[in-house]
C-alpha cells in the first residue's frame, strides 16, 4: 500500500525522551503513515526502546543506524535518501524525536499540498488559538539568527529552524543528495537548494510556511547553549557557499 507520508526521526539517546505511547496512538489512528527512525550511533538503550516500537507496528516504523555519530543533519539526509529508495509514499518530512511539534500536527501539513506546491514548513508564529511554548534565551537567540537567516536566503521567512518540514518525494531526492556544512543549521541549506532548484522568480510558488496550532519546547535539549558561539562560524561558512553556488550559476 502505498504511504501517504514518510517522517524521518534522528534519533541520539533518546531512551528517556521518546513518547512511546505518542507514536503508538498516532500509528494507530494513521496506517497510511511511515515512521522511518534513524538511530544516530546513541550510547544508551535507545535500540532497544525503538525496536519494541517496531515489533508492534512492522508495516509503519523502519529503523536505520549510522555506524558512526554523524549529528542531525546526515541522519535526516540518510534517513530521507534510504526511504527514497525503499518505499512508495507522496510526502516525506522530519521531525524532532521528542516530538516539540506532534505527529498529527506534521501529517496534517500535507493537506496544504496543492496547485504547484512542492515543499511544506511549520512556523513558531504565536497567534490566536495557538499554543506556543518556548525557552525565553532559546527564543531570543532564534530571532537573531531567524533574522540574519532571512537576510542570507534574500528570502522573508519567518521560522526557517522549526523541525517540521514536508517535502513531495520527488523534490526531497534533489534537496537531500548532496552533505551539508553544518549539523544543526543545515535548513537553512534546505531552503537554499530549494531556491536553487526553481530559481528565485519561480521559489515563492512552491513553498508554504504554516504556523502551527502547537509547539512545546522540551527540556534537555541537543543543542548546547554554547553552539551559540560557534554557530556563527556556520552561518558564515554556509553564506559563503550560497554566495559561491549563485554566482557560479550566473557565470554559466
Amino acid at each position: 500500500m502505498k504511504k501517504n507520508i514518510c517522517i524521518v526521526i534522528p534519533c541520539y539517546n533518546e531512551e528517556t525522551r521518546l513518547p512511546q505511547l505518542t507514536y503508538e496512538n498516532f500509528l494507530q489512528l494513521h496506517p497510511d503513515a511511515l515512521i522511518c527512525f534513524v538511530n544516530d550511533c546513541s550510547s544508551d538503550n535507545t535500540i532497544d526502546v525503538l525496536e519494541t516500537l517496531q515489533s508492534k507496528f512492522t508495516k509503519n516504523i523502519v529503523i536505520i543506524s549510522n555506524q558512526k555519530n554523524l549529528g542531525k543533519a546526515e541522519s535526516v539526509r540518510n534517513g530521507i535518501r534510504f526511504c527514497n529508495a525503499t518505499f512508495d509514499f507522496k510526502y516525506i518530512a522530519y521531525l524532532d524525536a521528542d516530538l516539540s511539534t506532534s505527529l498529527l500536527e506534521c501529517y496534517t501539513l500535507t493537506k496544504h499540498f496543492k496547485d504547484s506546491i512542492t515543499y511544506v514548513f511549520g512556523s513558531r508564529i504565536m497567534i490566536i488559538g495557538s499554543v506556543i511554548e518556548r525557552n525565553m534565551h532559546r527564543f531570543i537567540i532564534g530571532r537573531i539568527i531567524a533574522t540574519i537567516i532571512s537576510s542570507i536566503l534574500k528570502l522573508k521567512v519567518y521560522d526557517t529552524q522549526c523541525g517540521c518540514k514536508v517535502f513531495t518525494k520527488e523534490l526531497s531526492a534533489q534537496v537531500f543528495k548532496d552533505t551539508f556544512i553544518s549539523k544543526w543549521l543545515f535548513d537553512v541549506e534546505v531552503f537554499h537548494r530549494i531556491i536553487m532548484i526553481y530559481g528565485r522568480d519561480r521559489v515563492l510558488d512552491k513553498m508554504l510556511e504554516v504556523p502551527l496550532k502547537k509547539w512545546v519546547d522540551v527540556e534537555k535539549s541537543k543543542v548546547k547553549f554554547t553552539y551559540f558561539f560557534s554557530l556563527w562560524v556556520d552561518l558564515y561558512l554556509i553564506s559563503k557557499r550560497l554566495k559561491k553556488t549563485e554566482k557560479n550559476l550566473k557565470i554559466s
